[in-house]
C-alpha cells in the first residue's frame, strides 16, 4: 500500500534523513490530485495509488532523489461525503469497522461473516450457513425471476441500515416507489389526459445493479473504504450454482450462462430490504439525464421502479420513435437495458396504460380487473367465500380488503360500491 501523507511537512528518503521542508512538487501534486478526485466520491485506494505512480512529475521527483515507502498507516480515518448535496445528508458518522460492528450489536468476527465480501454464500451447501432463502417465482413472459429472502438475523441488520443510513438519502424526484408519501397514483398522476404516453421496462433491475455500483453509493455518502466495503457486503448477494440450475424452463446452455452472468456476480438481492432504496440511489443518474431529456422537449416523466413512463403533447407525439431511441442509449450508458418487447407508444385513440391504471381522462382501474372483483364479492355473498378462493392465498379475507383499497385510492366512488358488498359477506 502506497502511504505518502500530504499533510506532512517532509518525506523520508532512502538514506534516513527527512526533506526539513515541503518540496515544490509535492504541492503540485496534491493539487491535481484534488483536480483529478476532489469532486466525486471518496477514489478507491487503489485508484489513489496508481494515479500517483503515474504522476509525471512524482516520477520526476523520485528520479532526482529516490523517495522511501512507508508501508503504516498513521492516520484516523473520518467520513468525506463528495461534493455537493451528499455534504447535506445528515448521515452517522461511521469510520471504522468497529463502529459499524458496534452500531449493529456485532461482534467484529459477525460483522464479517455476514458482510460476505469474499462471496462464500456461492460456495457454501445448502443448509443454516448460507444467509438467503432462495424461489423461483414465474413471470408473464414464461421466464423467471430469483427471490433471494435473507434470513431472519441479516433481515434484521438490513433493516438497521435501511433506517439509519439509507433512507436518509434523498432519491430523484421522478422515483415514485420504495419512498414515503409517494405511490403509484403519484406516479401516474401527471400523465394523465397526455396526448402521447411513451411507457418502457427495464430489463433484470434489481440483480442488474452489481456490487461496484452499490459500493459507489457509499463512498459518495462518505464512508471510508472498508467500511464501505462491509456495507456494500451486507446488501448484496452471490446466488449458489445449485439453486440458478434450479431454475424452471431452463433448457438450453445460453439461457444458463445468462443466468449464472445475472446472479452469481454480487448484485441487489430482490427481497431485500435494502435494495429497493439502494435500487432507487443507483438509478439517480438514469433519472437526472431522462428527465433533463424530457424536460428539453416538453415532456414529462416519472419512474415507478423499473417502469419508465413519459408524456407530452402533439410535439412530443411526432418525435417519439426518435425520443424512444435516445432512452435507449442513455439507459445502456447508465449500465441499465430497455426491455424492447414491453415498450409501448400509445396516443389517446387507445387505452394509455401504466402500472396497470389507466390514463386516457382520468385515474381509473381496468374495467375488466373491477368487474372481475366485483363478480367474486358478489359470489362471496351468495355462496360463501370458502369455495372462491381460487388463488389459494393463505388470507382470502385481507387479500381482497386490499384489493379493494387499491381500487379506493385510484376510484374512491367505485370503491365505496365494492366494500358495502363486501360488508354482507359472513366470513364464519
Amino acid at each position: 500500500m502506497l502511504r505518502a501523507s500530504l499533510s506532512k511537512p517532509g518525506l523520508v528518503n532512502r538514506g534516513g534523513g527527512v526533506i526539513g521542508h515541503q518540496p515544490a512538487w509535492l504541492r503540485h501534486l496534491a493539487k491535481r490530485i484534488l483536480v483529478q478526485f476532489g469532486k466525486g466520491a471518496r477514489p478507491r485506494q487503489f485508484r489513489l495509488e496508481r494515479f500517483i505512480l503515474n504522476d509525471g512529475g512524482f516520477l520526476k521527483a523520485y528520479e532526482k532523489r529516490p523517495i522511501q515507502i512507508l508501508r503504516q498507516r498513521r492516520f484516523s480515518p473520518r467520513m468525506c461525503p463528495a461534493a455537493g448535496p451528499p455534504r447535506a445528508w445528515q448521515l452517522p458518522s461511521i469510520c471504522t469497522p468497529g463502529d459499524l460492528a458496534q452500531r449493529l450489536n456485532l461482534l467484529p468476527n459477525e460483522l464479517a461473516w455476514f458482510a460476505d465480501c469474499r462471496s462464500m454464500e456461492e460456495k457454501l451447501p445448502a443448509g443454516p450457513l448460507r444467509h438467503y432463502h432462495y424461489r423461483w417465482q414465474g413471470k408473464c413472459d414464461g421466464s423467471a425471476r430469483l427471490i433471494e429472502g435473507p434470513k431472519q438475523r441479516l433481515k434484521a441488520i438490513q433493516r438497521c441500515l435501511l433506517r439509519e443510513i439509507l433512507g436518509l438519502i434523498p432519491p430523484h424526484e421522478a422515483a415514485n416507489v420504495f419512498r414515503s408519501k409517494r405511490s403509484i397514483r403519484t406516479f401516474v398522476e401527471p400523465h394523465v389526459g397526455k396526448v402521447m404516453v411513451l411507457k418502457l421496462d427495464l430489463k433484470d433491475f434489481f440483480p442488474g445493479v452489481l456490487r461496484a455500483r452499490v459500493l459507489a453509493i457509499f463512498l459518495t455518502a462518505g464512508y471510508p473504504e472498508k467500511v464501505a466495503q462491509l456495507l456494500t457486503g451486507l446488501c448484496t448477494n452471490s446466488a449458489p450454482p445449485d439453486i440458478i440450475k434450479s431454475c424452471p424452463g431452463v433448457g438450453y446452455s445460453q439461457q444458463l450462462r445468462r443466468l449464472k452472468l445475472l446472479y452469481q456476480r454480487p448484485h441487489l438481492p430482490q427481497g431485500a430490504p435494502t435494495s429497493p432504496a439502494l435500487a432507487n440511489l443507483a438509478a439517480y443518474r438514469l433519472d437526472c439525464r431522462l428527465a433533463g431529456l424530457a424536460e428539453a422537449v416538453g415532456a414529462r416523466y416519472t419512474r415507478y421502479a423499473d417502469d419508465l413512463v413519459f408524456s407530452g403533447d402533439q410535439d412530443f407525439g411526432r418525435m417519439a420513435d426518435r425520443f424512444y431511441i435516445r432512452v435507449c442509449a442513455i439507459a445502456l450508458e447508465e449500465g441499465f437495458e430497455v426491455h424492447t418487447r414491453k415498450t409501448r407508444i400509445m396516443r389517446q385513440s387507445v387505452s394509455q396504460m401504466a402500472a396497470g391504471v389507466v390514463l386516457n381522462r382520468h385515474i381509473n382501474t381496468p374495467r375488466s380487473r373491477y368487474d372481475r372483483l366485483k363478480a367474486i364479492i358478489h359470489n362471496c355473498v351468495l355462496h360463501g367465500p370458502s369455495n372462491q378462493n381460487r388463488i389459494e392465498a393463505p388470507d382470502f379475507r385481507a387479500h381482497l380488503a386490499g384489493q379493494i383499497a387499491h381500487i379506493e385510492m385510484l376510484n374512491p366512488a367505485r370503491a365505496k360500491k365494492l366494500w358495502e358488498q363486501f360488508g354482507r359477506v359472513r366470513w364464519g
